[in-house]
Order: C-alpha cells, then sequence, then structure tokens
C-alpha cells in the first residue's frame, strides 16, 4: 500500500536480505453489528473449553494519543498447547468506522514482515488512507504479532552491534570472510535467545493467526475480514487454513506461495529483485541522469556490478562515522526495488556513491533496515529472523551447502544472486528449531479469497500469487501488470475499484482479471 508509506515499504517478505509498514475513551469491544458476510460452507469449529478464557475477556479501549485511534490490549496464551501457563500480552489499536453506510464489521490489516508493525501500518495509512468508503463501513483494526514492536518484542542486538552486523560482507571471497558472515549469524541468533529467550519458540505464524481469530471474537465479529500485504498473505492463508469457518472477506495482497521450502523462497525472491532491478534498468538508461549508462540494461547491470565490486575493496565516505560498503550498498539498491517512485532518489544516489559520496544509498539502506538517525533500530530485522527460522526449517545449513547452491542463484539474478545466497545463512544457528514446515494451503470451505498479484513485484514473485491463488480452494487471482512490490492503493484505479467492491458487496472479481 503506497500513500504515502515509507520507502522501505512495510509490506515486506523478507528472509533473503534480512540477513529480504486515538480521540476517545471507554466503548465496548463486541458493540455495533456482527458481521455474516461472505460466509463459506464450513461449520465454525468450538472454542477449545481451555481458551474459553480468553475468548471470553474484555477489552478496555483508551485513547492512544493519536487523534481518531483507540488502543488495548489483549492477553493470549505464550504457548497455546498450555492455555493454563503463562500469558503473553498483545497491542491491538482501532480506528471506528465513520460512516456514512451500516457498518460491516471490523477489517484486520497486517502490511507484512514478518516483524512490520500492524499498528505503525494502520495509524500511519491504513485508518487514514484506505479508501474513503472502506473506513466508512469497517472499524480499522491492527494487532501488532506477538514478538513485533509493542507486543513483547523480540530483542537481539543493540544499536551499535546492529551496525556492525549491517555491514559485514555477504559476499564472501575467501574462508576468512566465509568465518566472519557465519560467526555474524550466529552472534545475531545467540543475541535473540540471550535477550527474548521466552517468547522466541512462540512467534509462530500459526500462533498469530491463532491470536487473530481471539481479537476477531472480541471484536464481536463472527467472521474475519482482513487486508494482508506480502509476509501478511501468509498470515491470511494460514488463519484460512485454521479456521476456514469463520473466513469473511480476505484480501492477499503480494502474495507468498507456502508451499516452498525456505531455499525455493529464497531463490525465487532473488529472482524477483533480478525482474524489478531489470525494470529500473531499462527506464534508468532513458533518462538523462542515470549513472549507469545510457545503452542497456545489461550494460547497466554490469556497471552495478562493478561499483559493488569496487566497494567491497574500498568502502566510500558518508558524512558520518559509517562507510559504505558493498553490504549496505546492495541494502540501499534493493531499498528502492520496493516502490518504482524510489527509482529517482536511487538515481541520484548512485549518481553519488560513483564520485565518492555515500551517503545516499545509505540513507536507502537506513530506511530498509528501519535504523532512526539516533541509531537506534526498530526491531523489525529481529522478529523478521525469529518469525522466519520458526516457520520452516533453514535454506542452508552451513557454508557447504551455501557454496552447492551458488550457481542457481547466480542464474537467477547475476546482479543479486551470491548475495542473497549467502544472506540465507541466517537461520543456520537459531536456537529454536523451526515447528513449520513447506505445504499447500487450500482452506477448504472457507469464503472467496483475493489474491492479488503484480507482474514485476521484486519481493514476492507473480509466480507465487498464481500459485496461491491456485491452491486455495476458494481463490481468485487479481493481476496488476506494473512495477512495486503489492498493488492496493498504489494508484490502479482498476486494482482499487475491484478489491473495493470485494471489501463493500462481498462480490470478488472476474475469474484471471488483470489491471495496469
Amino acid at each position: 500500500m503506497d500513500t504515502r508509506r515509507p520507502l522501505r515499504t512495510l509490506a515486506l517478505a523478507l528472509g533473503t536480505v534480512g540477513l529480504l509498514v486515538s480521540g476517545c475513551s471507554g466503548g465496548d469491544a463486541s458493540s455495533g453489528a456482527t458481521s455474516s458476510a461472505g460466509a463459506g460452507s464450513a461449520s465454525p469449529s468450538p472454542v477449545p473449553a481451555g481458551l474459553k478464557p480468553f475468548y471470553a475477556q474484555h477489552l478496555s479501549w483508551r485513547d492512544c494519543g493519536v487523534s481518531g485511534f483507540q488502543c488495548t490490549t489483549m492477553k493470549a496464551p505464550l504457548d497455546y498447547a498450555k492455555p493454563d501457563g503463562d500469558e503473553i500480552k498483545l497491542a491491538v489499536s482501532r480506528k471506528k468506522a465513520t460512516g456514512p453506510g451500516k457498518r460491516i464489521g471490523s477489517l484486520l490489516v497486517n502490511p507484512g514482515g514478518p516483524g512490520g508493525s500492524a499498528i505503525g501500518y494502520l495509524q500511519g495509512y491504513a485508518g487514514i488512507g484506505y479508501p474513503a468508503q472502506v473506513r466508512a463501513r469497517y472499524d480499522m483494526v491492527a494487532v501488532d504479532p506477538r514478538g513485533v514492536a509493542r507486543s513483547e518484542p523480540v530483542e537481539c542486538l543493540t544499536g551499535p552491534q546492529m551496525d556492525a552486523y549491517t555491514q559485514v560482507d555477504q559476499t564472501p571471497d575467501d574462508d576468512a570472510e566465509v568465518t566472519k558472515l557465519s560467526g555474524a549469524f550466529e552472534k545475531f541468533a545467540s543475541g535473540c535467545e540471550k535477550r527474548s529467550g521466552e517468547v522466541l519458540p512462540h512467534v509462530s505464524t500459526v500462533e498469530t493467526a491463532r491470536d487473530m481469530d481471539m481479537l476477531r471474537a472480541l471484536l464481536g465479529d463472527e467472521r474475519l475480514n482482513y487486508v494482508g500485504a506480502s509476509y501478511g498473505t501468509f498470515l491470511g492463508a494460514t488463519y484460512a487454513e485454521l479456521f476456514p469457518g469463520r473466513t469473511g472477506r480476505l484480501v492477499l495482497d503480494g502474495a507468498m506461495d507456502p508451499s516452498l521450502s525456505s531455499v525455493e523462497m529464497n531463490r525465487g525472491q532473488t529472482a524477483g529483485f533480478e525482474t524489478a532491478f531489470q525494470s529500473f534498468a531499462k527506464d534508468c538508461v532513458k533518462q538523462k541522469d542515470c549513472p549507469l549508462g545510457s545503452t542497456s540494461a545489461s550494460d547497466a547491470a554490469d556497471r552495478l556490478k562493478k561499483l559493488f565490486d569496487r566497494l567491497d575493496a574500498d568502502p566510500i565516505p558518508t558524512g558520518e562515522s559509517r562507510e559504505l560498503g558493498e553490504s549496505l550498498a546492495t541494502t540501499g539498491v534493493i531499498a528502492a526495488m520496493y516502490d518504482e517512485s524510489a527509482w529517482p532518489q536511487l538515481r541520484a544516489a548512485l549518481t553519488g556513491a560513483e564520485s565518492g559520496d555515500g551517503s545516499g544509498l545509505l540513507a536507502l539502506a537506513d530506511s530498509y533496515y528501519e535504523r532512526e538517525p539516533s541509531g537506534k533500530y526498530t526491531n523489525l530485522m529481529f522478529a523478521n529472523a525469529a518469525v522466519n527460522c520458526l516457520d520452516l526449517p533453514p535454506a542452508f545449513t552451513g557454508p557447504e551447502s551455501v557454496e552447492k547452491a551458488l550457481p542457481s542463484f547466480e542464474k537467477a539474478s547475476p546482479v543479486f544472486g551470491r548475495g542473497f545466497a549467502w544472506a540465507a545463512l541466517n537461520c543456520a544457528h537459531w536456537p529454536v528449531p523451526a515447528t513449520g514446515t513447506a505445504h499447500r494451503i487450500e482452506a477448504k470451505g472457507a469464503a472467496p479469497i483475493v489474491v492479488v498479484g503484480t507482474t514485476r513485484d521484486p519481493a514476492t514473485p507473480y509466480a507465487w500469487a498464481e500459485s496461491l491463488a491456485g491452491q486455495l480452494s476458494s481463490g481468485t487471482l487479481l493481476t496488476y501488470e506494473g512495477d512495486g512490490h503489492t498493488a492496493y492503493g498504489r494508484g490502479s484505479d482498476c486494482i482499487d475499484t475491484a478489491i473495493n467492491t470485494y471489501l463493500l458487496e462481498g462480490t470478488p472479481p472476474a475469474a484471471a482479471k488483470k489491471c495496469t
């Protein structure tokens, strides 16, 4: 969603580059109309006895200091297998339906990541930037997933430690550099265990989906209405798999493919960024200020690779204590691939880097990592690794397996492949074994679900949307033929009209509908 979001959009499907967003008090959560819109054929399952106290809790809404928004906290079991054990507190925010028109129910939103703050996304964009007719008839709601932002966040490294971590060479040229990179991943993982060991085993997507069902009930909705972007599509599809009879109107924008293994997903994302870079390069060589030449996309790619090589050997100043080496430069370029409106900024940053000024690419990299000017980082990258490493077995278990996979990654992207392959080593030392596995999600009995794919999406390749729509028994594919990550709210009247109609009337777009 893009009007106006941070440059490194919160709708992120990291894994590859991760080292790859109120006005009154009181009120009753169950007040207002309940929604049976879009009912599926499956009957909702009863709430397990051990969870009934959680489903019966009362949400006490309060003014949270942002005009028009309310906030509250809900409790959930830390471990769903032990509902009588420890609890976790989850932060929730909402903006009530503004009218006119009959209230449909609540619309939960999630910007992806994993690790993106849903509350930040709600208060900074969705609650004020979604189409007025949608906000008029839905209470706009967000819950920060467990381990994220305001919901008992996973913590791993200090700001200075993250600065060092983000500068480690991710295209190692010898055994010493391989050892250093592997050691950085190990230090990251041990930091997470040291600072967040209690919550670390319980931040899976399945657990977050179960939290969402609890919130649905506490909001007084019979079925969940939801817009999820990027990783949020996996979260939404997981909800539909677990609770098909409670699934209402689900929009899954920038879809992930749950049937892919971690290495397949990382390699597919590598190809996605190559596609996006080729689109950027074709546009760049037509511009007067393109620093990558004026001949062809192939020539532009060669020039970028040469720039990365120079920065690998000799980092350049940025105007602060951190220099710009290959790793931060690559991250800066990747950040701009999420949104074509960032292409002019990227051209200027590359021009600066060519003349020895790394500040532009560093600024892009910092936006990607959510590094504040003070040097403090949000917990995006910590939560991202924690969820990804729990949801799927690691892509690689050691440097040897990376070496074997390098040719396939470099084939997927001559520009980014080597770095993306080594970045996928990040779960090798994770202290908690994965609890999830790759599998198809069919969600039989769920109401119609709209899956949205962008043809040149860098982070969630279009083929993933095609696959997810085909897996879901009630999935409908909506295609945006264009650039950038996700499609809703990015300027396509065709996309926005189709999604708005579905959210407001429950009518999905025609099968295989395509928009520009």
